[in-house]
């Protein structure tokens, strides 16, 4: 029988991306023994198990609360901060609508998208494929950073002082860029050096 793959997060409350309890407990009791559970770099859970059993632990995961994501090549649930300045400052609505618009899209490798509400940057923005900081009340977007390789990078700011409003069309310009001109396996940030920033810049302005 066929074994398939998907990914699952709790989603943004005031005081970071935090597991439940009772969502690890009714996790563990309905995969079944054979089933195996993955914690990925960017806070999600990848769980593998026989294809039969797929729609009925999903549903019983999302009344937990759970978000369910594809596995693989997608842009990944948001990678945000632990918000310690509390939801109004730190725009965790904001991130929360981010998250929302970004998760599940398939990418020609896979697409991490990291959030601060700060300058503090606790969630590492300027280390992600796409990095979001909130300044006051103005965000800025960071392209092109790499934290796995012996060459980590940081990313190149994008664009700054944007409001509320815009950030969301921007980062969805961004992964449609990556979509359609993307190389199958290529990193994000070697699709930037080969479209070039000021072209990037011109195709989403």
């Amino acid at each position: 029988m066929s074994r398939t793959k998907f990914a699952i997060t709790p989603g943004f409350e005031i005081g970071g991306t935090l597991f439940k309890p009772e969502q690890l407990a009714v996790l563990g009791s309905i995969v079944g023994e054979d089933a195996r559970i993955e914690l990925t770099t960017f806070k999600q859970l990848y769980v593998e198990l026989e294809e039969d059993q797929l729609e009925e632990v999903k549903q019983k995961l999302r009344e937990t609360g759970l978000e369910i994501h594809p596995a693989g090549f997608f842009t990944k649930s948001l990678i945000a901060c632990n918000f310690c300045r509390g939801a109004e400052d730190a725009g965790l609505d904001v991130a929360k609508a981010l998250g929302d618009a970004i998760a599940g899209y398939e990418v020609p490798s896979p697409l991490k998208i990291g959030y601060a509400g700060c300058a503090l940057g606790t969630s590492e923005p300027l280390l992600k494929d796409i990095g979001v900081v909130k300044m006051k009340d103005k965000y800025d977007i960071y392209v092109g950073g790499e934290g796995k390789s012996l060459k980590a990078t940081v990313g190149v700011l994008f664009m700054s002082g944007l409001a509320a409003e815009q950030l969301i069309p921007v980062i969805l310009q961004l992964i449609k860029l990556f979509q359609q001109n993307g190389r199958k396996k290529e990193k994000f940030s070697k699709f930037i050096e080969r479209m070039t920033m000021e072209k990037l810049r011109e195709a989403v302005s």
